[in-house]
């Protein structure tokens, strides 16, 4: 790895001190050409001498959202200059995604295995969506249940025997549609009394056993479909009508 210039954006001395530790120790490539612990300091370096990496904590003088301007902007202003987010929001996963819509090179979180020579290595390389063990392990788990989801509702649709139609009339009811409002989809070859037919036989599909001697209406059948996956909740819209 090449010599570079890397500014700490921090407001916490003794992690920025655990921080400059680690650069001393493990990346004596790197040359820290400044520190800042708040947003003015930060331009105001950064206006001085332009650095080749910006080591960002997200959460500034108890905001969030600064961070996240911070790199927004970095990356808008120098778009040559690499961004690694090391930041103690270990549970505000909405904060990573916006700091990656923001530009971001990586994120490593200030838990576990901290930051790595091998981290900063990587974004200097010029990878991106560089991540550290214990963001790399949220990220296999929600993908491992995104995927878990899928599976399920490919082997309902198939072991329910639910066709593209089915699909649309309990998507469109969970939407709140009425039949009437369905029959007036595009490509919806169905009217009123033949989506109530195709209601009652969904009952019947999906609750083979019954319903504990109760009957089932409209919503107890989307709610049914959710549960059993055959309604994408996280993709619930509606066709072009």
């Amino acid at each position: 790895m090449e010599n570079f210039k890397v500014i700490i954006v921090e407001d916490v001395p003794l992690e920025l001190k655990g921080t400059e530790g680690i650069f001393r120790n493990e990346i004596p490539e790197a040359e820290i050409i400044g520190t800042a612990a708040s947003e003015t300091a930060y331009w105001r370096l950064i206006k001085q001498q332009q650095p080749d990496l910006v080591l960002l904590d997200l959460g500034l003088n108890g905001s969030t959202t600064i961070g996240v301007e911070i790199c927004r902007q970095t990356k808008e202003a120098y778009p040559k200059i690499k961004v690694l987010i090391f930041t103690g929001e270990i549970l505000n996963e909405k904060l990573w995604v916006d700091v990656l819509d923001a530009g971001c090179d990586g994120i490593c979180l200030k838990s576990g295995e901290l930051l790595t020579r091998g981290d900063v290595q990587s974004v200097m390389l010029g990878k991106r969506m560089v991540f550290n063990q214990p963001i790399l392990e949220k990220i296999i788990d929600r993908f491992k249940h995104s995927v878990g989801a899928q599976l399920m509702r490919q082997e309902a649709l198939v072991d329910y025997e639910i066709d593209e139609y089915d699909e649309r009339f309990l998507r469109h009811l969970a939407l709140g549609y009425t039949k009437d409002q369905i029959t007036q989809l595009r490509g919806m070859p169905f009217g009123v009394k033949s989506l109530e037919k195709r209601q009652n036989e969904l009952v019947q599909k999906l609750f083979p056993d019954g319903n504990g001697g109760m009957g089932v209406n409209a919503t107890r059948l989307v709610v049914r479909a959710c549960e059993l996956r055959i309604i994408d909740i996280d993709n619930l819209h509606a066709d072009i009508e």
